[in-house]
């Protein structure tokens, strides 16, 4: 290496560890999935050998679905996702609970040695990745996400490190397949080879790009979630119609009332950041370009998903839209995240550094 730049040696390396990063999420993403097979598998046996009396419940709960099986708030202390959110009646919990893991996705003594192996390859994934994201700073002497490169890989550690936060207050490992198979779809794409020019440099831009990559990093996850709730509400309905399940993995997952609950949670979150985000980046326009708001393509679209995400709060909060309802609002406003990741930054012309890639 003696020929190179300190720059060009770091950008060697951190390409070199984004692969070692890939890689590593790839392994990651193989045991994740080996334990949603290995558990399941368990999960089905146990299932068979109850399934008699788990009909004669189901018999008693078939009308208490999805849709309509909400108990009021104040009466449901210590089951689902607490008083704040929805919950089954009592019929109907009794009928699924051994369809359904734990709904306060807390941790049990149960062995899963995939799983842990799994949360101990992302955990070193997420190690080298940061490594190589902190190596491409060095190396261009600036924040890492300057261009749709930067901003690609750096997403994707914020997704991974957002997962992996949530696992210490939460099992959340039933997702772990889908984030890390997320994860590595985005390595995937930004070695594809996007053109990396220089980025408008502002103390703002670091605010309103990092904020923003935080928020598409829970809202990944309640994506993710949101998927599961839809899968795990259909499941629930052929449950309590007396009819065996299928789809054995979803055992493992909670009640789709569970994950609808902590996914609204999450949300919140995510939509107070990128409210923070259209704010900062209202600011950084105005250093910029001598204005707050100009309509531009990647403006416009920042709103749209405010917009959307604003209408999941709202009909969420106000109990008009539960259930699938607000699982597809939240699917609705993740996919307008990505088509203003993918298409916005590299389709239309506009003012924003990452588009015209």
């Amino acid at each position: 290496m003696g020929g190179m730049t300190v720059n060009e040696t770091l950008g060697a390396w951190s390409e070199l560890f984004m692969l070692l990063a890939a890689m590593t999420y790839l392994v990651a993403f193989v045991a994740f999935a080996w334990d949603v097979a290995s558990h399941s598998k368990t999960l089905r046996g146990a299932e068979g050998s109850g399934e008699r009396e788990l009909v004669g419940a189901a018999a008693g709960a078939s009308a208490a679905t999805s849709g309509d099986a909400a108990e009021p708030a104040d009466s449901r202390a210590g089951h689902g996702a607490g008083h704040r959110g929805r919950g089954y009646r009592t019929s109907a919990r009794s009928a699924l609970s051994g369809h359904v893991a734990d709904e306060e996705m807390r941790y049990t003594g149960e062995r899963r040695p995939a799983a842990r192996v799994a949360v101990a390859v992302m955990v070193l994934g997420f190690a080298v990745h940061a490594a190589a994201v902190l190596s491409r700073a060095f190396a261009a002497g600036r924040v890492p996400w300057g261009n749709m490169y930067e901003f690609c890989t750096t997403g994707a550690l914020v997704v991974a490190g957002v997962f992996l936060l949530a696992l210490l207050a939460r099992d959340l490992r039933f997702v772990g397949s889908l984030v890390s198979g997320l994860v590595v779809i985005m390595l995937c794409a930004a070695t594809i080879g996007f053109p990396t020019p220089p980025a408008l440099q502002s103390w703002w831009l670091v605010i309103h790009v990092s904020i923003a990559v935080a928020a598409s990093g829970i809202f990944t996850i309640t994506f993710a979630m949101a998927v599961l709730q839809l899968l795990q509400a259909r499941r629930e309905q052929i449950i309590l119609s007396g009819e065996r399940p299928g789809a054995g993995f979803l055992a493992m997952v909670p009640s789709s009332q569970a994950l609808e609950n902590l996914s609204f949670r999450l949300n919140a979150v995510g939509f107070a950041f990128w409210t923070f985000t259209l704010a900062a980046g209202a600011i950084w326009a105005e250093q910029a370009w001598g204005r707050y708001w100009g309509w531009d393509t990647k403006e416009v679209w920042t709103f749209v998903i405010w917009v959307v995400y604003a209408a999941y709060m709202h009909a969420r909060a106000t109990r008009g839209w539960t259930g699938n309802r607000s699982a597809w609002l939240s699917i609705v406003g993740y996919l307008c995240v990505i088509f203003n990741f993918t298409v916005v930054n590299t389709v239309f012309p506009g003012l924003h550094s990452y588009s015209g890639v």
